[in-house]
C-alpha cells in the first residue's frame, strides 16, 4: 500500500498539468452534487378562505312574452283598412282592421228578406186556419142540425151523410192550416238564424283586440285578401304584459337533475351586455328535445321587465343557481386539478387514496404536502371543504414558469404528465 502511494506520488510530481486538471475535475463534480438543485418554475397558491359557494346550471333560451295572442280573421275577404301598426299599444275591443263587408252585408240582405217571407207565410197559415175553424163550426151546426132532422124522420139518411161529410172536410182543413202554421214558424226559426249567422259573420269583418297589450307582429296591410276557408289566418300578434315575460331555456339532459321549481336564475342578453337579469325556475316541462343526438329540457323561467329593457325573441345566456353555501370553508377548483411536478412529489406517501387530494405549501416550496379532503358543494369557482383543511391553510393551485425565454403550459404548470 505504501509503494502504491509512492508511485502515486511520483506520478504526481512528473505530471503536475495533468494532476492539477485531474483535481478540479474532482472538485467541480463534489460541488454539483452538493450544490442546491435550480427550478425554473415556482408553484403559485391560494388561501383556504370562508366565503359563498355557488353552484350554477349554465343554458340558452330565448324570452318570449308571457301571454302571446294571435289575432286572426273567422271570414274571408280583402282588407280595406288597418289602423296599427308595430310596437303600437291597444287597449281590449279596439279595433285594428276591417275587411270588406260587401259580400256579407247582401248576405244580411238576403236573410232578412227570407225572414220576412217566412213571417208572410206565417201569416198567411194563420189566416186559413181561422177560415179553417170558421169553416169547422158552421159545418158542426148544419151536421147538429140535419141529424135532429133526421131524428124526427125530415131528412133522409144520406143527406145527413152529406153533411157529416162536409164536416169531416172542414175538420182536416183546420188541421191542414195547424200544420201550415207549425211550417211557417219553422222556416221563421231557420230564417233566423241564418240572419244571425249573416249579422255575426258581418261583425267579424271588424277586427278587435281581445286582450290589452302591444302589437308585436302585423301580417296585413290594406289590400290583402285574407282566406278563412279551411283555417284561421293570422293577422296580428298582441303581446298581453310586456312587463312580465318569460324564458324558454333548454337544459342539456345530464344538467336537468339539478333543477328544481322555484330556484334562482339570472341571465343575460347581447343587446345589454352589462346588465344582469333576474328570473325564476316556474316549470320544468318534462317532453324531451332531441336535436342532433343531443337530449334537453325546456325549462320556463319567469322574469319582471317592469324597466322594458327586454324584448320578445332576445337571447337568453342563463345561469341556473342549484345550490348555494353562504358561510363555507373553500378552496379554488384549481387546487383540486393540480399535481406537482414529478420530481417535487411526496416520496413518503404510496399511491393516492380514493377521493379528493389536494396540495399544501410546505417548509420546502418544492416539496408540498399531499392532504386527503372531504368536499361539499361544488361550484364553478370553489369547492366547498367539509373536511381535511382550516382557514389560512394555503392551497397550490398551479406552477409558474420564471425560465424568461419561455412559458410553461397548463399542463406543465400542474406537472401532470407523468
Amino acid at each position: 500500500m505504501g509503494e502504491r502511494i509512492t508511485a502515486l506520488g511520483a506520478w504526481i510530481r512528473r505530471h503536475k498539468f495533468w494532476s492539477a486538471l485531474i483535481a478540479l475535475v474532482i472538485v467541480y463534480a463534489l460541488y454539483q452534487s452538493v450544490k442546491p438543485t435550480e427550478h425554473d418554475y415556482t408553484y403559485l397558491s391560494e388561501p383556504v378562505s370562508r366565503g359563498e359557494v355557488v353552484r350554477k346550471v349554465t343554458a340558452s333560451g330565448k324570452l318570449r312574452a308571457l301571454n302571446t295572442i294571435k289575432v286572426g280573421a273567422e271570414v274571408s275577404g280583402q282588407i280595406t283598412n288597418v289602423y296599427v301598426d308595430f310596437n303600437t299599444p291597444v287597449r281590449a275591443g279596439q279595433v285594428l282592421a276591417r275587411i270588406d263587408p260587401t259580400r256579407l252585408s247582401a248576405r244580411v240582405q238576403q236573410a232578412r228578406a227570407q225572414v220576412a217571407t217566412a213571417e208572410a207565410a206565417l201569416a198567411q197559415a194563420n189566416a186559413s186556419a181561422a177560415r179553417a175553424s170558421t169553416d169547422v163550426a158552421i159545418q158542426q151546426r148544419d151536421f147538429t142540425r140535419r141529424e135532429r132532422l133526421a131524428n124526427r124522420g125530415y131528412v133522409s139518411r144520406s143527406t145527413l151523410d152529406v153533411a157529416e161529410g162536409s164536416l169531416s172536410t172542414a175538420r182536416a182543413g183546420r188541421r191542414t192550416s195547424a200544420a201550415q202554421i207549425a211550417s211557417a214558424r219553422a222556416q221563421i226559426s231557420q230564417a233566423s238564424a241564418e240572419l244571425s249567422s249573416a249579422l255575426l259573420d258581418l261583425s267579424r269583418t271588424t277586427i278587435i283586440a281581445p286582450t290589452a297589450g302591444v302589437v308585436i307582429n302585423k301580417l296585413v296591410e290594406p289590400g290583402t285578401t285574407v282566406a278563412a276557408s279551411f283555417q284561421t289566418p293570422n293577422l296580428f300578434e298582441i303581446a298581453a304584459d310586456t312587463t312580465r315575460m318569460q324564458v324558454e331555456a333548454s337544459v342539456d339532459e345530464a344538467d336537468i337533475g339539478q333543477v328544481r321549481v322555484g330556484q334562482d336564475v339570472s341571465f343575460t342578453v347581447d343587446a345589454h351586455p352589462d346588465d344582469r337579469f333576474k328570473a325564476v325556475v316556474r316549470q320544468i316541462r318534462q317532453a324531451a328535445n332531441e336535436t342532433a343526438n343531443v337530449v334537453s329540457y325546456l325549462v320556463i323561467l319567469d322574469v319582471d321587465n317592469r324597466g322594458g329593457k327586454l324584448l320578445p325573441g332576445m337571447t337568453a345566456n342563463v345561469e341556473i343557481v342549484t345550490g348555494r353555501v353562504v358561510d363555507a370553508l373553500r378552496v379554488p377548483t384549481t387546487a383540486l386539478r393540480f399535481r406537482p411536478k414529478v420530481a417535487d412529489r411526496p416520496k413518503n406517501v404510496g399511491a393516492a387514496k380514493a377521493g379528493a387530494t389536494v396540495y399544501v405549501a410546505g417548509t420546502d416550496p418544492y416539496r408540498p404536502v399531499r392532504r386527503p379532503v372531504r368536499l361539499g358543494l361544488q361550484g364553478e369557482e370553489f369547492v366547498q371543504v367539509t373536511r381535511g383543511l382550516k382557514a389560512g391553510d394555503r392551497v397550490l393551485v398551479r406552477a409558474k414558469s420564471t425560465a424568461p425565454s419561455r412559458e410553461v403550459d397548463d399542463e406543465d404548470d400542474q406537472g401532470n404528465g407523468g
